[in-house]
């Protein structure tokens, strides 16, 4: 079940409630008892992984990709 993470308007603390998709926009009480909540907008990883690094840069010189500066039009 996922889990939907909202903020209580009235006194500032945030929490979390696992509850079915369909009720995830239903008003939800804080652990103090406060009815004045909103959900909180999520981040979600897609794919890959914190430790990924991008690919090292290609060495200059020889032989050309194409552009201005790779392809060998500046003279």
């Amino acid at each position: 079940m996922p889990r939907y993470e909202y903020r209580c308007r009235t006194c500032g603390d945030t929490f979390e409630l696992s509850r079915p998709m369909a009720e995830s926009a239903a008003p939800a009480d804080c652990p103090a008892g406060h009815d004045d909540t909103v959900k909180l907008l999520s981040t979600v990883a897609v794919g890959g992984s914190a430790s990924a690094q991008a690919p090292a840069p290609r060495a200059s010189g020889g032989g050309g990709g194409g552009g201005c500066c790779g392809g060998g039009c500046c003279g």
